[in-house]
């Protein structure tokens, strides 16, 4: 990583003249939610000083700073993975911008692949605990993690709320990092599933971690587009994570919004 994050933090407040309340992250094929937002201004990641650029198809690569329902926000269409060859300080990078713009609400969300039969592609899956699958920072079996500081309860709760005023069916459960960049395999899913895992996917803890840190809400919402390896007899393909992705789009865009206006009355 390049710049600073002064120098960045600098530049994206001289283009968009909005103090954000609350972040959002938009994963994989989920980019199009950021049309919601009213008075937009786009700020590209090229455009940032020493800001990197995501590599991942589905990850456009821009901030869009404006309001949704009365809400200042900042969304980020476009993360960055380790599995593209960056470090953890790159990785929370936005995470960390988020922060010195003022952010203390951080929804992030992801595409993530399911490990339960019963919660098929399209699913929306609010999580309510993480695990790390990677196995970086020991070899000892991996703990669930649910501390309020990583998922807070207060904005579980709005979002639950959200989902049942819209009549969309929100899952809850247990968000698993693997490293990627290739997909699990289906011994590695039936162990993920003993662990009591949910979902899986190769993002969004690291930016969990380093909120939590930095004080700030979380919220995790990942949409399942495909199933996990072994799950069911069908090969897994990126192109498919994005198809699921987009068809959920209009349920997930409309959770996000609703979401994001409840967070708007509660201050």
């Amino acid at each position: 990583m390049t710049g600073s994050l002064k120098t960045m933090v600098s530049y994206v407040k001289g283009r968009a003249n909005v103090s954000p309340a609350t972040a959002v992250v938009l994963g994989s094929g989920l980019g199009h939610m950021a049309e919601n937002v009213e008075g937009g201004v786009k700020v590209p990641y090229g455009d940032i000083p020493g800001y990197p650029q995501p590599t991942v198809e589905g990850h456009s690569g821009e901030l869009i700073l404006g309001n949704l329902r009365g809400e200042k926000v900042v969304m980020a269409s476009g993360r960055f993975h380790l599995y593209e060859g960056w470090d953890l300080e790159t990785v929370t990078l936005p995470i960390k911008l988020f922060h010195e713009l003022g952010v203390k609400n951080l929804i992030l969300t992801n595409s993530a692949g399911s490990v339960q039969v019963q919660n098929g592609p399209g699913t929306l899956m609010a999580i309510t605990a993480h695990l790390d699958f990677t196995y970086q920072e020991s070899s000892d079996t991996p703990l669930i993690v649910n501390e309020d500081r990583y998922h807070s309860s207060g904005l579980l709760h709005i979002a639950g709320e959200s989902a049942e005023r819209n009549r969309i069916d929100l899952k809850e459960g247990v968000y698993a990092w693997a490293l990627g960049p290739s997909y699990e395999t289906p011994a590695e899913i039936d162990l993920i599933r003993e662990l009591g895992g949910h979902a899986v996917g190769m993002s969004t803890v690291p930016e969990i971690r380093a909120a939590g840190e930095l004080g700030m809400n979380i919220l995790t919402i990942s949409c399942l587009t495909n199933y996990a390896a072994g799950v069911v007899e069908a090969p897994i393909t990126h192109e498919e994570v994005i198809t699921s992705a987009a068809e959920a789009g209009e349920r997930f865009g409309k959770l996000l919004t609703s979401i994001i206006e409840d967070l708007g009355g509660t201050e």
